[in-house]
């Protein structure tokens, strides 16, 4: 095999400001390109013949490689029209590619033996070879899983933890036979990860994963850039090329260098050629580019600097890149993870702190201390979004000026002339989030409606009218106090999808956001109504008379949250005589989440006990979730909940079978064993309220429950909303004429016992592998995590997603039983953390 193709068509978004004027595949590790490390692997494996596929800042890789006669290859070029996505641009490419060939990115670092990996396709007669390689913390590559044999068997693209199930990952580097370039459709967007391999799999064509020995690094962030400059001074990589001249202990120098017998290098350092190194230096860990004077006594430790740049005498810097053509002054200190992009001049005396950014040709005055410490910018370093939400510690990580960032990069993302619809909770740094968030999607051309200070449910009701291109929520945490949430919707109202929160996170890390003039800034309104719509939409989704003819005296906990501006009206259109506790907005008494914490719920229980209420709610504070207190004021477990609200509904539903509904992975069994006595197919999805809502777009799933309380009844939305599941719950109740108790008492019941094992995030893919190799001998399912049936007992593994741990969730007829096999996997998750 002598064909490859490059692919050399990022962005960078992530390494600006090193990609300002050059594309990713340019930017130098070890002074050279990390596309001529490619070149070279490629050469060392005897494949010369290189299709480089170009889109981003082409002219740059074109000039440098021209036919690639200077490098000992044959260099073509193929140039897309578009972002047809990875199988788009090679498909584009099909005219240079009549005989097997090997795709590799341009932006990775690696040493695989790829005669190796070449031996295994052709042994295995593979349509398609994945290069495969493990990793510590798989969560931001491509899972794949293979057979004894090799032969893939599933896909998992940008997996959350629970969807972990093996630290083996995807290196992006494939083996292909030409006739598969006949299922990319050509000049349309189409991904090797997400579209081809997927369909290959599902069309049983031999599609082969190939885990291969050595290095791989891809080099996506800066903070991965600084790792790869680091692992190749140390020869942690091989690379094929020249490195220079060794004759100086702790040094590798280029030609014509000029490097006094008073300098001091320890660890391993790399300079270019045409270099002047100052006398009395002192140089640790450096890769220092051609061309480029260092002054006296200058003190670099981890340094990396680019070509043609000038740093002056008695300088100290620590974990710096400074690139091309740049001017340091003397006496200049600049501290740890400060990146300066080409054609910077920096002051005599100047000081620059830890975590700045310096876009090109930016001047620093003499003497100056610059303070811009873009800490934001480090917190979010990896990723802004879980699932479609961002959280950060309020008015420290989630503060105004980031607010205006992220509202400019939203409004960027959705487009301009659109309107976006906002609200939020009474919590003061939730206001002022709102008003700099809004204020960054103006200053873009995006008009935005406040509907101001109203729930979570409400505001999707309001985007369901379909006059909006989505909106945001702004609320205190419900899992932290200390911590503000930031949620974005489409125009449906749903949570918005990984591309929509992956373009965003592009635009917020890029800078390249664009302000419109003042004539085209973004109005903002504060439209009415929106309560009223609300109301009207509530009440017709009921059978209102069913409740009204039971006179229900209830109690209802509001948890001083935005259901008590609402809720009171809507008890009186019931008839519904209720007891309020908490009745009152008041951001700063917002409690943690009442289903999640059992003391919330102790006042309610007492007062319910003593005036002899038969039903008592807690709503809590965004209004999307509740906990239910029964006829002997007893709080109900939010697990217990489930059951009986999904008995509640399978017996009211019964006209409509055949019918689906879905409960989280983490849910009993419980429910299943209801289910049996009636025509609905249970199904078990992802345990969170995003994958809730994906799931009603099956229009036969009626019924939707969580474990913490959070139900959805498709027929009035698509998402969790507290005070409709205490209306549907009061009309079931009516209809069937039961009782909490009665329910509690006949239906079936499960144990579990549930604990939370530690394990740091490197360890996570590791134990994910391991409890995929144990399991494969029973029965599982890989929802999220891993979940294990052992008779009638079973144990669900499942990585914590914003914590250091594993959760534990054992399940059984009997609570020793659950006991004992929560503590045996425990310990296994514990003895996997040491093995490789």
């Amino acid at each position: 095999m002598n064909k490859a193709v490059i692919m050399a068509g990022g962005f960078g978004t992530r390494l600006r400001p090193l990609t300002m004027t050059i594309p990713k595949p340019m930017v130098k590790v070890k002074n050279l390109p990390m596309m001529e490390h490619i070149v070279n692997l490629l050469k060392k494996h005897d494949i010369t013949e290189i299709v480089s596929v170009l889109y981003f800042q082409p002219e740059v890789i074109r000039s440098y490689f021209e036919d690639g006669s200077d490098h000992g290859i044959n260099m073509e070029y193929v140039m897309a029209q578009a972002d047809y996505g990875t199988a788009g641009a090679v498909r584009n490419a099909a005219e240079n590619l009549k005989e097997p060939f090997i795709i590799i990115s341009g932006d990775v670092l690696t040493d695989f033996d790829l005669t190796a990996a070449i031996e295994f396709h052709k042994k295995k007669k593979a349509k398609a070879t994945i290069l495969l390689t493990r990793v510590k913390k798989p969560l931001q590559f491509g899972i794949v899983m293979t057979d004894d044999d090799g032969k893939i068997i599933r896909f998992l693209e940008k997996p959350s933890w629970g969807q972990v199930f093996s630290d083996t990952i995807n290196t992006g580097i494939y083996i292909l036979e030409p006739e598969v370039l006949d299922l990319i459709p050509y000049q349309e967007e189409f991904d090797f990860s997400k579209d081809l391999f997927p369909a290959m799999l599902h069309d049983d064509i031999p599609l082969y994963g190939y885990v291969a020995e050595g290095y791989w690094r891809d080099i996506g962030n800066l903070n991965e850039y600084q790792f790869a400059q680091h692992d190749t001074i140390h020869d942690r990589v091989k690379m094929y090329y020249d490195s220079g001249i060794n004759n100086i202990p702790n040094l590798n120098q280029g030609k014509n260098c000029i490097v006094p017998e008073s300098c001091h290098f320890s660890g391993s350092n790399v300079i270019g050629d045409n270099c002047i190194i100052g006398e009395h230096s002192n140089i640790k860990n450096c890769v220092i580019g051609d061309n480029s004077k260092i002054g006296n006594g200058t003190i670099l430790s981890g340094v990396t600097v680019w070509d043609n740049t000038v740093i002056g005498d008695f300088c100290e810097m620590t974990d710096v890149v400074i690139c091309s053509d740049c001017e340091i002054g003397s006496s200049v200190v600049i501290s740890e993870n400060v990146f300066i992009a080409d054609r910077c001049i920096i002051g005599n005396s100047a000081t620059l702190l830890s975590n700045i950014k310096l876009w090109p040709d930016k001047s620093i005055e003499q003497g100056a201390v610059l303070s811009r410490s873009l800490v934001q910018e480090e917190k979010w370093s990896r990723e802004l979004f879980t699932d479609a939400r961002i959280s950060g510690l309020s008015n420290t990580e989630i503060h105004p000026e980031f607010g205006a960032k992220l509202g400019a990069a939203i409004g960027m993302s959705f487009g301009s002339n659109i309107t976006i619809l906002a609200s939020r909770d009474p919590d003061n740094v939730s206001r002022i989030m709102k008003r700099s968030i809004t204020a960054g999607m103006a200053s873009v051309g995006v008009n935005v409606n406040d509907i101001q200070t109203i729930s979570i449910p409400q505001t999707r009701q309001e985007l369901r009218s379909g006059k909006f291109a989505g909106g945001i929520h702004i609320r205190k945490s419900p899992r932290d106090p200390r911590q503000t949430d930031i949620i974005i919707f489409n125009c449906e109202g749903r949570d918005i999808s990984i591309s929509t929160s992956n373009k965003i996170e592009r635009y917020f890390f890029g800078e390249d956001i664009r302000h419109v003039d003042f004539e085209n800034v973004g109005v903002i309104r504060y439209p009415e109504r929106t309560n009223e719509i609300y109301i009207d939409r509530f009440l017709n989704s009921l059978n209102i008379d069913l409740i009204i003819n039971d006179n229900y005296k209830i109690l209802v906990d509001y948890s001083y949250g935005l259901a008590s501006t609402i809720f009171p009206y809507i008890l009186g259109k019931l008839n519904t005589e209720a007891l309020s506790l908490h009745g009152y907005v008041d951001g700063s008494r917002y409690r943690a989440d009442p289903t999640m914490e059992k003391t919330a719920s102790d006042e309610a229980e007492k007062i319910m006990h003593s005036l002899g209420y038969k039903l008592g709610f807690i709503i809590e504070p965004g209004a999307e979730k509740i906990s239910v207190i029964d006829d002997m004021g007893k709080l109900c477990h939010p697990m217990r909940l489930l059951t009986i609200v999904t008995k509640l509904f399978l017996e009211t539903n019964r006209q409509r079978e055949p019918y689906k509904i879905a409960v989280s992975i983490v849910a009993g069994s419980e429910i299943e064993e209801i289910a049996k006595d009636y025509d609905v197919e249970v199904i078990r999805i992802k345990n969170s309220h995003s994958a809730m809502m994906e799931n009603t777009r099956d229009e036969n799933i009626l019924f939707v429950g969580g474990i913490w309380g959070g139900f959805i009844f498709t027929d009035f939305l698509y998402a969790a909303d507290g005070i409709y599941s205490v209306g549907k719950v009061l009309e079931m109740l009516s209809e069937t004429g039961l009782s909490l108790t009665q329910l509690e008492d006949e239906l079936p019941k499960r144990v579990q016992h549930t604990s939370n094992v530690h394990c740091p995030w490197d360890f996570k893919g590791t134990v994910m592998r391991h409890a995929m190799e144990y399991s494969a001998k029973f029965k599982r399912e890989l929802i999220e995590g891993v979940k294990i049936f052992m008779n009638n007992n079973s144990v669900l593994l499942l990585p914590g997603k914003e914590k250091q741990s594993f959760q534990v969730i054992a399940e059984s007829d009997d609570y020793d039983t659950a006991i004992e096999i929560n503590n045996n996997f425990s310990k296994l998750i514990e003895k996997w953390m040491q093995e490789k």
